[in-house]
């Protein structure tokens, strides 16, 4: 069983160097595509004099990770942002779980990187909602056989929400693989703007959503 893993980025040349390092380990073991959507900060000029594929598409999570999917040539898509930290123990446990031909694809429980006590707290809620509920978030390493996403038309095409759309309905297609293996993901956009701000943000994003908002406006108010 082959692994593609996929990575959208946007002007992230400060944090490239160091998660290059971390891609080329896992690079040994799976295939590692880039796709990226238009950076002005010299990423772009990083990934192509990198060993990695890199493809480019306009901005937007959904059409660069659908962009990347064309590319691809494994039988299990892995989609993982730039500032996740990855290890070739998690695709160990992919290929574990994907061993059962009822698992259709899942996700990993996730750690923020922060220090903050809260962070502790909301990732505990992370893991346990997702657990329960089947619905995960990009930041938990999302990942699927390839022909059902492809069957699923891949990312819905939309500004905002679409791991959790994706994940939604892939859910309705076969078992789903709630992974204990732990991804460490960024805190910088919680300690940024506030972590309490921004949980009261991401709280009425999805109220909003669940309501039937538009993406469009949602993504604007997450930016």
């Amino acid at each position: 069983m082959n692994i593609s893993v996929l990575i959208p980025t946007l002007n992230e040349a400060n944090i490239l160097p160091a998660q290059l390092l971390m891609f080329e380990v896992l690079a040994k073991q799976a295939e590692v595509v880039f796709c990226d959507g238009g950076s002005k900060d010299g990423s772009l000029e990083m990934l192509q004099a990198s060993s990695f594929h890199c493809v480019q598409s306009e901005a937007g999570r959904a059409k660069q990770m659908n962009t990347a999917a064309q590319d691809a040539t494994a039988d299990v898509l892995l989609f993982a942002h730039v500032d996740s930290q990855l290890s070739t123990h998690h695709l160990q446990a992919i290929k574990r779980a994907m061993s059962d031909k009822s698992v259709v694809g899942g996700r990993f429980d996730v750690r923020l990187s922060g220090k903050h006590p809260m962070f502790r707290v909301i990732e505990r809620m992370i893991n346990l909602r997702s657990r329960w509920s089947k619905i995960s978030t990009g930041d938990q390493c999302q990942f699927v056989r390839r022909d059902v996403f492809e069957n699923m038309g891949g990312f819905p095409q939309q500004d905002l929400m679409e791991d959790i759309e994706f994940s939604k309905r892939l859910k309705h297609l076969g078992k789903v693989a709630c992974l204990r293996e732990v991804v460490e993901t960024s805190s910088r956009r919680w300690e940024k703007h506030g972590v309490f701000k921004t949980i009261g943000l991401m709280w009425r994003l999805r109220f909003l959503y669940w309501r039937g908002v538009s993406t469009e406006p949602l993504a604007k108010m997450y930016r």
